[in-house]
Parts: structure tokens; sequence; C-alpha cells
């Protein structure tokens, strides 16, 4: 081994070519990193979205949504399957676990529902499905597109037709949708007056449109030498050829289509609207491929934008509204920056202990060789630069730096005692080997658990894990090979110290002998420190449960999103009206940029504001959100609700989604639905709570006498078709529009169908051939029916979902809603028998995903054990690194948790681990240079003396570079601040804390149980003073 180090120092230009190689290929692959907000993840949802026109909720339910739901359940790899069945669609939700291939679901779902649609009634649509990423279920760019000079759906044809194909030409992008939409459409809008003035039904007229408006294919002729292709215009084209078409003829009387109808080319029928800063509107969705870089993705797509911004036609303006890589852009920057600031500070750091320019040189290079190795593993093992990934190169610097202090500071103490640079090097190399090995494969084996965890952690955090080790690992190589030679140039010996470094080295002279006299004091009562570090570690564990946690911190993402509840009979111009008055209380707040609006449906609304740059805002969006959350609840008409985004990929609208599952029907769960919200309320955790089972929208019931049917020669059926025609808005056939084929929708004028007694004056053909009026043989009777009928692993289900109070975790507020449903050991819950709960976004991850880190820290440390075992041969050395150092760290980090400097989440876990490896490496200097020692003959009490004394100097510089090189991370603000603020937290104050409590705690252990090394005969190489010029 002593062979190893030997070569990089007598042959230099070894360890410089090693040292290029690395840096060079770990330059070239920084531009070959693909850049994310989180690594890749395959979290995705099939959606089967199932049209059955005019048709209720429960019949919507019983002859679609169950089969559909029996179907998809028997395929490999779903998590947990919801359904949701209203007024004529059905939507099945089938949630993948984690990296299941979605590709194949897709494939196994499509085959399970050909088998299935015998099964399905005649009149409905084929399944619509549609896979989306969970992780990210939006799109990243939204362009919103609005027009003076064109009504909405001749903008939205536009859009369709000139624009939408040059933005999905753009390199990296997947697809383009449209947000909003209202396609065109040839109306057929029917008046019921003049169908029973001229003695035509809505079934005429829909049989008319079906023969006449035809699409023919012919064929061709084909004579000995000449074919030719024939074409004929049996579909109808325009407005004014529908208004023509003969609907009905006789007794020489002709009746065409505009004698009972207004024939226009309007759109299909709006279930609902976007707009942008209050002014109606019609987006673009712009999904980039899994695989590209997002960021290269929106520099193509705005400079797409400016390309076609002098092409549009008169009066229209396009915006790009929203911009996904907004967050992770000024994350990414904020991060960079505070590596520069920890790069700087550790440099600042390693001068003030050393004394000299040139000695903290050697720091200075190493780092960057190890962090730019570092993206070289990277790019080996397909990660991204991401925002956790660029985190632990930030780490990264306080880890990697350690090793160049030691060597550094054990050269320069050799050059001290007399030596000569390269026999300092020679020796100091020689010493370090061991240690320098211990510390890297120790921090690796730290980050190995969370590499290979499971689960939605484990996949943010693999790519952070193994970039860290990886880090550590190139930076044990620098270690090794450069930073010896390094120092040997750089370290000035002690005839060439300068004023300021010689008043260094006095310094710490005298505070070793002030070190020396605190520890000889200590050790004389050694079981009394001894038993108080014991008690000091049984305090972690009230800390930790004291500590309030969760599963990450809310960061601010510089938006805030609104969701919009209208009444459930509401109609798509009564919920805009009141989405107005939403969108000007959002308007009001300064620091907002611009306002987006949807409504997704008559009933249901979302949209949000885009905030200000953090620099040009002093308020965070939590702030802006708490602001204008009185405002949306005052208004009427509408119930309105602010949010912040998850801060997790994957993660639901809510910040609290329970999921309650039972047989009985949706009356009967709406009775503890109610009291579950009511209970969340009085627990003063939530500032919003409420349920999606609402037994409240007005249906009105159709009840058909079906003898006086049967007596008028009439039968269920084509009254049903009559029916439907005047009523549901579904289309007959497609017309030929400038290339493209839009859909012919008949329906009666709205004001025929403005209340539910109008149907009673429509008319329907008798067997005789004459009109009878549909009041003749129905009545209708009015109940309240649930808004939706939802369904959770085929079960019915209702969900409790609510936004927690300022000041209050999202575990607090599930666990409150949790009590309150099935009660604790002093009372019953609100829940009966036979009812069960279940999670949905956020508190799904946070039931399976909160407390697993909490494992991988016991594991991590069981880990550094038996590394630390073998390092050492003994099973009783690495068990003094590790009582003496990590227990005593963890507690001083859960102090700072415990008084709400931060929470116990996901990002201060991660801290805590790392916490784990550093503190172990202080241990280890101590321990190691403790058995080297005993060895010369010393006994073990003056062995760990020395020993510490001797490592002072490396322990408080390599712990002051981590303190306060990590400081930034505490006090950083703007995007991405918070899960920073909680890792700093966490380390920089473990880490002071626990170097204390290292240099006193440490030798005490080891001189009870350390075991006794014998005596060898040691003679130092007596090596000539070499050149110090390259070999």
């Amino acid at each position: 081994m002593n062979f190893l180090t030997d070569i990089f120092i007598k042959k230099p230009v070894v360890a410089i070519v090693i040292n290029l190689i690395i840096l060079a290929l770990g330059w070239r692959s920084i531009s070959s990193l693909p850049v994310r907000q989180y690594p890749r993840l395959e979290s995705s949802a099939i959606i089967i979205n199932t049209a059955y026109i005019g048709a209720s909720a429960e019949t919507i339910r019983g002859f679609v949504t169950t089969p559909i739901e029996k179907a998809v359940s028997a395929i490999d790899g779903i998590d947990y399957i919801e359904s949701t069945s209203t007024a004529g669609i059905s939507t099945v939700t089938v949630r993948l676990r984690l990296n299941h291939p979605s590709n194949a679901a897709l494939a196994e779902i499509s085959a399970r529902l050909n088998q299935v649609r015998s099964e399905l009634p005649a009149g409905v649509e084929s399944p619509s499905i549609e896979i989306q990423r969970t992780d990210k279920p939006y799109a990243t760019f939204y362009i919103s597109m609005t027009s003076t000079s064109m009504p909405l759906p001749q903008l939205n044809d536009y859009m369709s037709r000139e624009l939408q194909p040059e933005l999905q030409s753009i390199p990296g992008v997947q697809r383009v949708g449209l947000e909003g939409p209202l396609p065109l459409a040839m109306r057929i809008w029917l008046d019921s007056s003049k169908l029973d003035a001229l003695d035509v039904t809505p079934g005429d007229v829909q049989q008319a449109l079906v023969r006449n408006n035809f699409l023919a294919t012919v064929g061709r002729t084909k004579g000995k030498d000449v074919q030719v292709d024939l074409m004929t215009d049996t579909d109808l084209r325009t407005a004014d050829e529908f208004k023509q078409l003969i609907v009905r003829e006789r007794d020489g009387t002709i009746v065409r289509l505009a004698d009972v109808a207004r024939v226009e080319l309007g759109s299909e029928e709006a279930n609902g609207r976007a707009g942008f800063n209050l002014e109606p509107a019609i987006w673009f969705s712009v999904w980039p491929l899994p695989s590209a870089n997002e960021l290269e993705v929106a520099h193509a797509l705005k400079a797409k934008l400016k390309e076609i911004e002098p092409k549009l036609a008169p009066g229209v303006q396009m915006t790009l509204a929203y911009d996904g890589t907004y967050y992770m852009e000024n994350a990414i920057k904020e991060i960079v920056k505070t590596l520069i600031e920890t790069v700087a500070i550790v440099g600042v750091v390693v001068f003030l202990f050393m004394g000299s320019i040139r000695t903290v040189m050697v720091p200075l290079v190493a780092m960057p060789v190890s962090l730019v190795g570092a993206c070289l593993a990277m790019l080996f093992f397909g990660f991204s630069l991401n925002l956790l990934t660029i985190l632990a190169i930030v780490l990264a610097v306080g880890l990697v730096v350690d090793d160049a202090i030691v060597v550094v500071e054990n050269v320069e103490r050799h050059m001290r005692e007399g030596k000569g640079p390269i026999q300092a090097a020679v020796i100091a190399a020689r010493e370090l080997f061991a240690p320098i090995i211990a510390m890297t494969i120790t921090l690796a084996t730290v980050y190995a658990p969370i590499g290979f965890q499971g689960g939605l952690t484990g996949m943010l955090f693999r790519e952070f894990a193994f970039t860290l080790a990886a880090a550590v690992v190139i930076s044990g190589v620098v270690a090794v090979t450069l930073s010896p030679i390094m120092s040997a140039w750089m370290v000035p010996n002690g005839a060439k110290e300068g004023r300021f470094q010689r008043l260094v080295n006095g310094q710490f002279e005298g505070l070793k002998a002030i070190y020396e006299r605190a520890l000889a004091f200590v050790m004389q009562m050694r079981w009394a420190v001894v038993i108080g570090a014991l008690l000091i570690t049984a305090a972690g564990y009230p800390l930790y449960k004291f500590s309030r946690s969760e599963l990450a911190p809310t960061e601010d993402e510089g938006i805030v999103f609104a969701v919009i509840q209208s009444s459930p009979d509401a109609s798509l111009d009564y919920s805009l009206r009141y989405f107005d008055q939403v969108g000007q209380a959002f308007m009001d707040l300064p620091d907002r940029k611009f306002l987006f609006q949807v409504m997704m449906s008559p009933t249901m609304g979302f949209g949000g504001i885009q905030a200000k740059d953090w620099s040009d805002r002093n308020v965070s969006t939590e702030e802006m959100r708490n602001a204008v959350f009185p405002k949306l609840m005052a208004v009427p008409g509408v119930r309105s609700i602010a949010i912040l985004p998850a801060p997790l990929p994957g993660a639901g609208q809510f910040d609290v989604e329970m999921m309650v599952t039972s047989t009985d029907e949706a009356a009967q769960m709406s009775i503890y639905a109610e009291e579950l919200v009511r209970a969340a309320y009085a627990s003063g955790k939530f500032m919003y709570a409420d349920t999606d089972l609402k037994v409240d929208l007005p249906q009105t019931r159709i009840l058909i006498d079906r003898e006086k049917v049967a007596d008028m020669g009439l039968d269920l059926a084509s009254v049903g078709r009559d029916l439907a025609v005047l009523l549901s808005g579904g289309y007959t056939n497609r017309f030929n529009h400038d290339g493209r084929s839009y859909k012919v929708i008949p329906q009666v004028e709205d004001h025929a169908r403005s209340t539910p007694d109008a149907i009673k004056n429509l008319k329907v053909r008798a067997a005789d051939g004459g009109l009878v009026s549909a009041s003749s043989f129905m009545k209708l009777e009015t109940t309240a029916a649930p808004r939706a009928l939802t369904r959770f692993q085929q079960r019915n289900s209702f969900k409790i979902q609510g936004v927690a109070a300022p000041g209050v975790t999202k575990e607090e507020a599930l666990r409150a809603v949790e009590i309150a449903a099935k009660g604790t050991s002093l009372g019953r819950g609100i829940l009966p028998a036979g009812y069960a709960i279940d999670y949905a976004g956020e508190s799904r991850q946070i039931r399976t995903e909160g407390s697993s880190l909490a494992g991988t820290l016991g594991l991590a440390i069981g880990l550094i054990y038996l590394v630390l075992a073998a390092q050492f041969g003994s099973f009783r050395d690495p068990l003094i690194v590790l009582l003496g150092s990590v227990p005593l760290a963890l507690t001083g980090a859960l102090i700072f948790t415990c008084l709400d400097f931060t929470t116990i989440n996901i990002y201060s876990q991660v801290g805590l681990i790392t916490l784990v490896g550093l503190v172990a490496k202080n241990g280890i200097l101590i321990v190691e240079f403790a058995n080297h020692m005993q060895s010369t003959g010393l006994d073990k009490v003056e062995a760990v003396k020395q020993a510490a004394a001797t490592r002072l100097r490396p322990i408080l510089m390599t712990s002051a570079a981590t303190v306060f090189g990590h400081f930034p991370l505490v006090l950083v603000t703007g995007a991405g601040a918070e899960a920073r603020n909680s890792i700093g937290i966490v380390l920089v104050t473990g880490m002071a804390i626990s170097t204390f409590f290292t240099l006193f705690v440490v030798p005490c252990i080891y001189s009870l149980i350390a075991g006794t090394h014998k005596a060898t005969a040691h003679t130092p190489d007596e090596l000539p003073e070499a050149s110090l010029r390259m070999a």
C-alpha cells in the first residue's frame, strides 16, 4: 500500500495526468447531462374516459364504470384504481406502481377494453385512453391565445391548423394540445314549435341528416389503358347546403331543414372556458419528451414564439402564460450561487486555519476535480442535472474538501517537525492512506442504503445519493494521488513561513496546549463523561418524537393555484361570472405577474397567478395564499380556495386526501362524510376541509307510462331516441370543412329546454303518423342525487380533502382527520364497522414514505459499523467511533428540529444520514492514530491523548469547513430554499455540536473499551530529499 502512494509522489506527472483526465472528461460530461426539475420517474396513471351522452350518473356507474373497472383490475402493476361517474361521462383512473412500464400497461388495458366492449350499452362511445405522468400531470408550458378579430371557435380552428403544427415541430416536444377548446361544429338548432307546425319529429331530422350527409367512396373507373378516380358530392359542406337539406316530403310539400331549424357554423357544446388576465382565451399546452432537456426546450419554444409572432393573423395575441421551467431555472441558479459561496467560504476557512495562500490551493484544486468528476459518474449512470443532484454537489463541497485538508495539514505538520517537503509528503501519505480509504468507504456506505431504497423517496434520492458517493470516492482518489505532491510543492517549510502563518501556527499551538489540559482533566472522570453522553443520547428519542414531521416542506415555486367549485346545477355562464370575481381578487395582489383561468366543466374550475420574480417581491407565495384566501371565501356563487403546488412529484391537489370506502350507497355515506368535515374544522388543523360526496344535485327523472306508450303504438326506444336528439347534444355524423371533419349536432334551442317542465311540450311521432305530446305519457319526478359517484379499489368511496392551517404540517392535519375517523383507545371514531380508510395524493406519500428514511438511517449506521470493523480488523474500534460521535450529533441536530427551526422531513432526514458519515470521519482520525500510537509503545490513555491532540487541527478545520461552508444553506431564500434550509440546519447544528463532543467523548470511550495494540519496531523511511521538479 505504501508503494501505491509513493508512485504519485515520486512520479507527479502520473498524478497530474490522472486528475486532468478526470477534469477533462467530467467537464465534457456536464454539457451532455439532461436538465430537469426532479430525477426521471416512471410514475404514470392511465385514464379511461368513456362518454355515454345523456345518461345519468347512476346509469354510467352501473353499465359503464363497473364493467371497465372489473376488466382492468386484473392487470399487473396497479397501485390503486379510482373512478368517477357523472352524468354522461365515466372516468376510470388506473394508478400504476412506481416505475412500472406504462406502455406495457397501456397495451394490456387496451386489450381488456376490447374484450369488455360488447358488455357496454350500444350508445356508448369507444373509451378513450390517455397516459398521464403523475409526477407531472400538467404540461410544462401553456401559451395563451386571445383575439379581438375572431370569435373563439374560429380562433380555435386557426390555432389547430396554422400554429399547432409549428409548435409540434420544436425539438424535444412530445405533443401540443389545446386547452379550453371550442372546436367548430355544424349546429342544427331545432325549433320545437316549427317542428310541430310542419309535422316533423326530431327523429325525422336525424334520419335526414344521416341519409343525406353521406361520405361515399365509389372507387374508380378502369379501362384497358386509363383509370380515373371518382368523387361524389353526397356529403354536405356548408351551412347553406345544410339549410337546403330536405327533411320531409309529403303530398308535394317539401320541408327543408331551414324551415324547422336555425343552422350555423358554430362550436361544440361549451363545457369549459379558458382565460388570461380575465380575457377569454384558448391555450396551447406543450408537453416535452420525458428524455428532453426542459431548459433547452424552453429556449427553443421562446425562440419559436418570437418567430411566429410577426406572422400572426391581425388581432391575435400570443403570450407564454405558464413556464414550468421558471421555478426550475431559478432554483438551479440559486443552488449554483450557493455552490460558489460554499467554495469561497471553504477557501477562506482553510486559509484562516493554515495561514498561507499557497496552502489553500491544495483543497481549492481538489474540490473542482472531485465535483467535476462526480458529473462524469452521473453521465455514466444515466443521471440528470436536477434540483437534487445539484444540491448533492453543494453538499459534496464540505465532504470532498475534508480529505485534502487532512493531507495538507499532515504534510505541514511533518515539515514543521523538520522533514523535507518530499519526505513529509511520503510519510503523511503513508500515514493517511488507511484513514482516507476508511473515511471514503464510510461516506460511500452512508449513502448506499438511500440509493437502494424503494418507493418515491428512493427514486428521488437515488441520483442524489450516488452523486454524493461518487464525489466522495473521487475525492479519495485525488487525496491519494494529487494532494500529497501538491502539498509538498505548496506548503512553505519552516524557514519560509510568513508572519500570518507563524501567528496561526502559534495560536494553534496554544489551543492545542489548552485542549491537552482540558482532555487530561476530562479523562480523570471519563465514566461520568460516558454516562453524560449516554443521557444526552437518550434525550434524542423524545426530541425526535416531539419534532413536527412532514413529508417535505412546501416550496415557494412562484405560483398560487385556485380551485373553483360551483353549485351542482350551475350553468357555464353562471360559473364564469363568479370565476371572474375570483380572478379579480387575485388581480388585486400587488406581487402577481399574470392570472390564468380554466373552467374544466360548468361546475369545476382551476386557475391561479404566477408571482413576480423572487428578487422583485418581499412576500412568499404562502403569504400571498393566506392573504387572498379570505377574499376568495367571500366570493358568492362559487366556493373557491387558494392552494400551493405540491412539494414532491406525484402528489394531489390538496394537503390532505383521505379516502373512505364502503359498500353502502352514497346517501348513507354522505352522513359520515359531513361529520368528518365538521370534525376536521373542529380540530383547528384545517383552514379548508370538504368532501367530494355531496348529495345536492337536482335531478329530474322522466317516468314513462309504458301502457300509454304501447296504446299509442310507440316503443320506448323511439321515445328515447327522439328525446336524445332534442336534448343530449350528441352528434349524428361529420361534415367536411376545408379538408377537416367536424361534428354535426342537432339539438333543440336553449329556451325550449331551459326547465324540466319544457320537456313535456316536446312531440314524438305515433304509429298512425301523427304527433303526440310527451306530456300525455310521461311525468317528471325531481330528486337530489350525488354530484358524482366515486369508487376506490372497486368499492364505493368518498374523499375528505383539505388545506392545512398556517403553522400546521400536513401530517398533523392528516392525523387529526384519521383520529376523527377511526378514534383512539379512549373513544370510538365516526366511521362504523365495514368502513375502511385509504389514501390518495400526498397523504398516500406521507403514509408510505414519511418514515422510510428513519429505517435507512439505522441501516446506514449498521453498515458503517461493519465497514469500519473490516477496516480496523476489530469489532471494538468502530464501536468507539460510532458511540463517541454519531448519537451525540443526531441529538444535537434534533434539538433544533424540536425547537421548530425545521421539521422532520425527507430532506432533514437525508441531512441526518449525511451527518452520520461526517462525524464518523472525525472519530476515525482519532481512533486510527491512537492505534498507531499504541503500536509505538504507549498505553491506551496516553495514545488517545496524543492522537486527539495531533488530530485537533484537522478535525477543527474539516468541521469548520462543513459548518461555515454549509451555513449559506441555512440562510438561503428564494426558489427551492426550504429543502436546502432543512438540510443546512441539520448539518450545521449537528456538526458544530458533535465536534465538541467528539474531541472529548471519543477519547474517553477509547480509553475504556479499546483493544491493546502491541508495540512493533517502527523506523520511518530514511528518504533522500528529492528534487521538487517533476520527473
